[in-house]
């Protein structure tokens, strides 16, 4: 049987900085190219990079972004919307830290920032389609998170209520995905309401068990959790874009 695995790819958040080649999108493909990699996953958040708000209107801009990465010999793997998503749901124990990622004009006020957040995937949406691209990658969010610890004893159905709040925050921008064509993978991740099988399960159960509703499989945060791997592609090896 063919493997589907291509690449290798890199994603590109972690690397970006002031200082070339790690400053441009143009630079730091050529950089990645350099290495080996095949591929590129690339951030909407960080504009030195990327312009989602332009991506989301302009034919061109996107060509040009599709032809930065094809003269350095890249394909654009995926979107991604890590910390865009990350604000779609966000436990009021969190606001100070998760604040950082939203821009000023949202910062102390949650409802806004949330709105803001959920406009920036949908645009990663359009975006994505415009490239060409079938599959995004993204965070859930986390309400239920700081209660991970059964101590001191949760309230009842707590864990419930807030995994039926995140797939009513979700279902509508699956839907508007499923629109354009665009799969969701979800990265599992500790720190997120989805952070291992059972929880991605309770998820997507949320959601009405949408069909856009993935997985971006990153083994490396289920070592930390002492977690099967394998056993995992095993399990849901169906839900893995």
């Amino acid at each position: 049987m063919p493997s589907q695995i291509k690449g290798p790819a890199i994603f590109l958040a972690q690397f970006v900085r002031d200082a070339a080649p790690f400053s441009s999108l143009q630079s730091i493909t050529k950089w990645a190219a350099g290495l080996g990699y095949q591929g590129v996953q690339i951030p909407t958040l960080d504009q030195r990079l990327f312009n989602l708000e332009l991506a989301a209107e302009s034919d061109v801009y996107c060509d040009e972004v599709k032809g930065i990465c094809t003269d350095s010999g890249l394909a654009i793997t995926e979107l991604s919307t890590h910390l865009q998503g990350q604000l779609v749901a966000v436990n009021p124990a969190y606001d100070p830290a998760f604040d950082a990622f939203a821009p000023n004009e949202c910062k102390k006020n949650p409802e806004k920032r949330q709105a803001w957040a959920v406009d920036q995937v949908k645009k990663a949406a359009i975006a994505s389609e415009k490239l060409g691209l079938s599959t995004s990658v993204s965070f859930t969010g986390s309400l239920a998170f700081p209660y991970l610890y059964p101590w001191p004893q949760r309230p009842e159905r707590l864990i419930e209520e807030a995994f039926s709040e995140l797939g009513r925050r979700w279902r509508p921008i699956l839907d508007y995905y499923n629109d354009h064509g665009v799969d969701i993978g979800f990265e599992i991740h500790p720190g997120e309401d989805v952070f291992d099988g059972a929880t991605y399960e309770m998820f997507v159960s949320a959601t009405g068990d949408h069909d856009c509703a993935l997985i971006n499989y990153d083994p490396s945060h289920f070592l930390l959790q002492q977690m099967d791997y394998l056993a995992f592609i095993d399990l849901y090896h169906d839900r893995i874009s």
